[in-house]
């Protein structure tokens, strides 16, 4: 029977989830901290009513946030790590904003771009941004306290705790034999959070109780896993890994729901455009606003301890996951590689995994 889970943190993890929902709609929502409340609109998803209910509740000129990387293509200032404000033209349209926001959009911008001084919650409303998926940019001011009842009021400290709380509290939410081509002794089972959220997939195949397990950590790809794409190696690493587990008799991969290292499918897309336009894979992911990995593997240790396994040989080809899972309590004994080889489309993306990322390949 399937545990229920610990209601505890369902309430703090509620408002947030909904506030995800609202940016990616358009709509604006209230931002409360210990400087007090402040208004927040998605600039990718902005509307003109969503300008007009924002403007209705901010207390003084807003500010544009950027991450400090989307910041850097935009303007040509030094590459920073943290959050940039802007200060806002005479005229704010969606297409102002969606230029900002996005370098796939082709939207020209008619002024240019002054620093101004970064509001106390910018860390908060950019993390929020990046949980919504939408690209990490955003109109901020400071909110009036009769602001609209309408808008979704949500807590800077719950949205900063979101990412560790979701995955603390991953519960098995089903279970059931799947066997596979490769495998035919698996069985898949379901993890999910309180806030009924997106699902991570642990695929066992065997006993797991021996000493040090076989274990992959495999970010999904629709475009690689179920397309076929020959842009990357995802979808060779992932059935090389089955297929490998399956040999030993005894193992897991777990499937986790972070498209693009965490920045999302759509995302993904607007990265692989950039990368045509002349980009690599690093530098597409910051001319967007992001890292250059987004992934959250506090998620995948939690899996691991619910499956009973605290030791693991690791098979991947990328030292920071190793670094990762140890730092999460996850002592990894061994690595084992997963090489494919190129195909005459991927070889450039398979260098700059080497060059840039760290990626044993060779």
């Amino acid at each position: 029977m399937t545990a229920l889970p610990d209601p505890a943190p369902i309430p703090r993890m509620r408002a947030v989830h909904r506030a995800m929902a609202d940016l990616r709609r358009g709509t604006p929502v209230i931002l409360d901290g210990p400087a007090g409340p402040a208004v927040l609109l998605a600039a990718e998803t902005a509307s003109a009513a969503g300008l007009r209910e924002f403007a209705s509740c901010a207390a003084a000129v807003p500010v544009l946030l950027l991450s400090g990387m989307r910041a850097a293509a935009l303007t040509g200032w030094p590459v920073s790590d943290g959050v940039v404000a802007l200060k806002t033209g005479a005229v704010l349209s969606p297409s102002v904003l969606l230029g900002v926001a996005d370098p796939t959009a082709d939207q020209m911008l008619a002024d240019p771009l002054q620093p101004a001084s970064v509001p106390a919650e910018s860390d908060a409303a950019m993390a929020l941004m990046k949980l919504a998926r939408v690209l990490p940019a955003a109109l901020y001011a400071p909110a009036h306290s009769h602001a609209a009842p309408g808008l979704l009021t949500v807590g800077s400290a719950e949205v900063l705790d979101y990412a560790a709380t979701g995955a603390a509290s991953l519960t098995r939410v089903a279970e059931a034999a799947v066997p596979l081509q490769a495998a035919p002794n698996t069985r898949v089972i379901a993890y999910r959070a309180p806030d009924a959220g997106i699902e991570h997939l642990a695929i066992v195949v065997g006993d797991l109780s021996g000493p040090a397990p076989l274990i992959r950590l495999h970010s999904e790809c629709f475009t690689g896993d179920l397309l076929g794409s020959l842009r990357c190696d995802c979808g060779p690493q992932l059935q090389m890994a089955i297929a490998r587990i399956a040999a030993e008799g005894s193992g897991a991969v777990l499937y986790l729901s972070q498209e693009g290292r965490g920045i999302g499918l759509a995302n993904k897309l607007r990265a692989y455009a950039l990368q045509d336009g002349g980009l690599d894979t690093l530098d597409a992911n910051r001319a967007l606003g992001w890292y250059a990995d987004e992934r959250d593997f506090n998620i995948a240790a939690t899996m691991l301890r619910d499956l009973g396994l605290t030791r693991v040989r690791l098979m991947t080809n990328n030292p920071a996951k190793v670094t990762a899972l140890q730092a999460c309590g996850i002592a990894v004994v061994a690595v084992e590689p997963v090489r494919i080889a190129p195909n005459g489309i991927n070889d450039a993306y398979l260098a700059t995994k080497a060059r840039r990322f760290g990626h044993g390949l060779d």
